[in-house]
């Protein structure tokens, strides 16, 4: 083929791999086609692999080109395979071949494994080393490790890979993962060392609240290792852990994941891994025992450093400390690089926040999340922890040797390496700052599992918040195989639990009530979840290997219930963190607990008949479809008036109504206008917890109320979205006012600068606002349906979608908005704009204009006797309103903000009875100053 191609294929991908490794014999394929011209699509495709000095082709027809099953033979344990794939198209056009995947299967066979798991016998962190001869040749070599604990390995004083806490957490005592590691650059031939320092990581890590906290995981920390080594001459050998490996001490004295790192480097030998170290200080290991589980292949991306900044800000706090700022919360630890006498020891303290300037450790309850580090002396030298992590904006630097300079700390940025997949932006500053918590929120809470919080005494798997955000984080991230695996544990733990779905995964803490109970909103983590990863990913098969476990939580629940459709008894956390429940009560909330738990029941069956229907179940589908429905008409019948009001007449309530399907046609319109009448009774603040707030908008514009979301998402008091913002936040909080406006910490004992749950309104935002949505499973075909709001001039979303890169954004340009979209080859989109106008159109780069001008805004004369609701809606007047009262009393303007119930058919005066005449007096000539008549 001669010039330019019309269409090219992109490298394939093998799904659920860590590549260059595959976790499975056959894995799945997916490619991705950049054509040239637009409305290309699909008609066949040849996949050659390549393996063992022969290739083969396959050919397949259809526009199928993601998770295409592997056609060929299952891979063998160490084998590797080269890819490639080329296709043609419905319009006669042909590709040349892709660059070639070269992909190795990162399995041992199933008696393989040989390595025990060995160490020191106690809890302390140390060494581990063995030496070996390398006869011959080597034509490649292959690590295998993983530990009861966190371990790392190092051959012939090397590093094997940039990962870090490896293994990860899993559910140790049934699931545990390794990791392969191509390591043949780093053998030698002669005497050769492996040597591996351990941890106790989670394995050993006490969990719980408060006193408590109790270790789970029984025994000592453990490591297993097997090298694989292939000679040139056909023979392989093995080096495996056994009772000749040794241990010793390391310079690591004590390592927790909560507490911190403490280090000593006057007992570091950089050489403890050199074949000629002496062994008369090490000592005979132990093997351990250690639940009876066969490690499996690692899937999913390990967790690296991704990232590193620097300090922004060296403040000396009103104490006389120093805290260096380093402008964002994340979660890592530093990197230090200094000099200084030998045996001096230099403290680290982690904070997210500072509180009346000082370093606000209050939130972290039990967690010190400090670290240690003892000068070897005699030069500089640099360290960080890597068996622990934090986090933190602040952290205070005590006993710094000599001048401290900025430049000799940096910030570690850990988490999951997951590829980025997904953005939003909007001219708007702080709607656009708001999304960039969200995103930083979850980089901190994706480590390892899907986390709460990554700073206090817990970071545990909580199955609510996963629940909630699953959709933005598949449009952000690639976790596709981050969120299998950690399901993988979800059913592992709800099988033990005889169909309960634990509060955390894994379920570590059996101690908190409830914890064999189901509870709704976190226990349906297990429909929802692998329903999204279907419908974002287009994973088919996360479907398959959850259903059985979707049924098991459906009739687990069906069966608390005797059978009823109401969902009304046993421990439930309804709508957690209402704005309105007192601190140390989050869970009183505005919302029926049995409401709440009666919507996830219906959503629940009806995710689980739908996931049968895509299986082709069809008893199973008619099964819960008919439980769905039933469990529908009890919820209408108990909890819905006929005149449109919900019987717990809460914002979250018609929300759930709403969004979850069960309403429609006049009932769902009249739950719309009262959903939209309570939130400007509550002045447009929010007034949702946990599974109201990331649905709010949602209901409230598919009942045609874009204006009232519009309100709602540009809030800047407290409780809003933007509240943070403006408080200077990075992240996404647990509370709204998580930091007090006077800059006090919440007198909650839950108290987190970092949960994404909150923000999970995000996908609204891509899918609502900016309009990209998968109209599909994985955006086969894609749903482009853009919103323009109010307080925005702009906003846009792109996601790599399997098929490629998808974009849709609208500017204003006067009275008139612009539309773009981008679909990518082999797909296709319905296009709704906001005029009722549809298109049909192909891949390639798509534009309208219509005109869409901004509401005309008439004043009347306003005074005392206005209307209550023409106040709020009136954003000027309800300011000068606060503002006046604000400039007499402030705390009376705090106090008249979150009592007042803004509601038509009440006059101004009317709250305003028991206020000081010189505060009325002032409201009045606020509101007179206001110009009446049109407003620009």
């Amino acid at each position: 083929m001669t010039g330019d191609p019309l269409v090219t294929v992109n490298a394939p991908r093998l799904g659920l791999s860590a590549e260059p490794f595959v976790a499975t014999p056959s894995p799945k394929l997916s490619w991705t086609t950049v054509a040239r011209s637009g409305g290309w699509l699909q008609a066949g495709a040849e996949i050659e692999v390549s393996r063992g000095g022969s290739r083969t082709t396959a050919a397949i027809e259809g526009d199928a080109s993601v998770f295409v099953s592997w056609p060929f033979a299952p891979l063998g344990p160490r084998e590797t395979a080269s890819v490639r794939v080329r296709v043609r198209g419905a319009d006669g056009s042909a590709s040349p071949w892709s660059e070639a995947t070269e992909v190795t299967a990162g399995f041992l066979g199933a008696s393989e494994w040989r390595a025990r798991f060995v160490g020191s016998g106690s809890d302390e962190p140390h060494l581990l080393r063995t030496t070996f001869d390398v006869h011959g040749a080597v034509r490649r070599a292959f690590l295998y490790a993983t530990a009861f604990g966190a371990y790392d390995a190092r051959l012939n004083g090397a590093a094997v890979d940039d990962a870090v806490l490896k293994p990860g957490w899993t559910s140790y005592q049934w699931r545990l993962q390794h990791d392969v590691t191509d390591v043949t650059e780093h053998l030698r031939p002669g005497a050769n060392t492996l040597g591996i320092e351990l941890a106790g990581g989670w394995y050993t890590e006490e969990f719980g609240f408060r006193d408590r906290a109790r270790r789970f995981y029984e025994g000592h920390p453990a490591a297993a290792a097997q090298l694989v080594i292939e000679y040139a001459d056909g023979t392989t050998a093995s080096v495996v852990t056994d009772e000749r490996w040794r241990w010793s001490p390391g310079p690591v004295a004590a390592a927790s994941i909560y507490q911190g790192e403490t280090y000593d480097a006057r007992l570091h030998d950089p050489k403890w891994t050199d074949p000629g170290v002496a062994e008369d200080r090490w000592s005979p290991v132990v093997p351990v025992g250690v639940p009876d589980v066969r490690p499996e292949a690692r899937a999913s991306q390990p967790v690296r450093v991704v990232e590193r900044r620097e300090v922004v800000e060296v403040i000396t706090t009103p104490a006389g400390r120093t805290v260096l700022d380093f402008g964002q919360n994340l979660v890592g630890w530093v990197r230090l690089t200094v000099t200084g006498p030998r045996g001096h020891t230099i403290t680290l303290r982690h904070a997210e926040v500072l509180e009346h300037g000082e370093l606000g450790t209050r939130p972290l309850r039990n967690a010190a999340a400090t670290d240690h580090y003892t000068l070897r002396g005699g030069g500089e030298e640099t360290w960080e922890p890597r068996w622990t992590f934090h986090g933190f904006r602040y952290v205070e630097i005590h006993n710094w040797p000599g001048a401290f300079s900025p430049s000799a700390v940096t910030a570690a940025v850990v988490h999951t390496d997951l590829p980025r997949t997904g953005g939003f932006s909007t001219s708007h500053p702080l709607v656009d700052r708001f999304h960039e918590n969200v995103v930083w929120g979850m980089r901190g809470n994706f480590l390892s599992i899907p986390t709460d919080c990554p700073q206090r005494d817990e970071r545990l798997g909580w199955t609510g918040d996963i629940q909630v955000f699953a959709p933005t984080a598949t449009f952000l991230y690639d976790c596709d195989a981050f969120l299998r695996s950690w399901l993988e544990d979800v059913f592992l733990e709800q099988k033990a639990a005889n169909g309960v779905v634990p509060m955390v995964v894994p379920a570590v803490i059996p101690q908190v009530p409830g914890q064999l109970e189901p509870v709704a909103a976190w226990g349906d983590a297990i429909t929802v979840v692998p329903a999204v990863l279907n419908e974002r990913f287009g994973d088919r098969d996360a479907l398959s290997a959850a259903f059985e476990a979707m049924k098991d939580w459906v009739d687990t629940v069906t069966d608390r219930t005797g059978g009823s459709p109401l969902w009304e008894t046993g421990v439930q956390f309804g709508d957690w963190l209402d704005p309105d429940a007192p601190p140390d009560q989050p869970g009183r909330a505005k919302t029926d607990p049995g409401l709440v738990a009666t919507a996830y029941y219906y959503r629940s069956a009806d995710l689980t008949a739908n996931a049968a229907a895509a299986l082709a179940r069809d008893d199973d589908a008619r099964h819960y479809r008919d439980l769905a429905a039933s469990i529908g008409e009890a919820f209408r019948s108990t909890y819905v008036t006929a005149a449109g009001r919900m019987m717990s007449d809460a914002p979250t309530a018609y929300a759930l109504a709403i969004v979850f399907g069960l309403v429609e046609g006049e009932s769902k319109a009249a739950l719309g206008e009262r959903l939209r009448h309570l939130v400007r009774a509550y002045g447009y603040h929010i007034a949702t917890g946990f599974v109201g707030t990331p649905i709010i908008c949602d209901a409230l514009t598919s009942t045609g109320h874009v204006d009232a979301a519009s309100r709602l998402l540009a809030q800047t008091e407290c409780p809003s979205w933007l509240y943070p913002v403006t408080m200077g936040a990075t992240t996404i909080w647990e509370r709204w006012d998580s930091m007090l406006e006077d800059g006090s910490i919440n007198p909650g004992q839950m108290t987190s600068f970092n949960h994404y749950a909150l923000g999970a309104v995000a996908d609204w935002l891509h899918r609502v606002v900016a309009g990209l949505a998968p109209l599909e499973a994985g955006y086969r075909r894609i749903r482009v349906a853009p919103t323009p709001i109010d307080v925005l001039d702009d906003a846009s979303a792109w996601h790599e979608t399997p098929y490629g890169r998808a974009s849709s954004g609208w500017r204003r340009e006067g009275e008139l908005v612009r539309f773009a979209v981008d679909v990518p080859a082999n797909t296709r989109a319905l296009v709704r704009l906001p005029s009722g106008a549809e298109h049909e159109v192909g891949s390639g780069t798509h534009t309208w204009t219509e005109p869409h001008p901004r509401p005309r805004r008439a004043r009347s004369e306003l005074g005392l006797d206005s209307d209550l609701a023409t106040i709020v809606d009136d954003v000027e007047a309800y300011q000068a309103v606060l503002a006046a009262i604000s400039g007499i009393d402030p705390v009376r303007a705090v106090a008249f903000r979150r009592a007042t119930r803004w509601t038509p058919g009440r006059s101004l005066r009317d709250p305003l009875s028991h206020t000081p005449l010189d505060v009325v007096d002032a409201i009045e000539k606020a509101l007179a100053a206001l110009p009446v008549g049109e407003l620009p």
